[in-house]
């Protein structure tokens, strides 16, 4: 009896989505502020909200945006990213982007999850 021989890569135990996990950023105006707009692509809505790997996850995906975007790099900036990876997916799924504004204050991580992501204040109406 003649063996067949199959091709396919072998299944592995972590299927999680390669990066890139963001697509583009880009700075908008709303008023005398800026906000920094971070649009995932569908490998970074995929892990976004995901505990396996999510410290590795994010790390890539900050490094992302920091090298789109290197004034960025200002306090409180990452911590607004990692909540918006943590849970922007689970509170609005496919949400446009993650907006992240260099004026919000910089909280502890249970102020920044209580406060949507937006601490000291509503998000921009964008």
């Amino acid at each position: 009896m003649p063996l067949g021989v199959c091709l396919a890569a072998p299944a592995t135990a972590d299927s999680t989505p390669a990066p890139p996990y963001i697509d583009h950023v880009t700075w908008a105006d709303w008023g005398d502020l800026k906000s920094l707009r971070v649009y995932p692509t569908p490998a970074g809505r995929s892990v976004a909200g995901q505990p396996l790997k999510q410290q590795t996850d994010i790390d890539e995906a900050w490094g992302e945006v920091l090298a789109l975007a290197p004034e960025a790099d200002l306090p409180g900036m990452r911590d607004q990213f990692v909540c918006h990876f943590r849970f922007a997916e689970i509170g609005q799924p496919g949400k446009t982007s993650w907006n992240l504004e260099p004026w919000r204050p910089v909280v502890d991580d249970q102020t920044m999850t209580a406060s949507g992501c937006n601490p000291g204040g509503l998000e921009e109406p964008f």
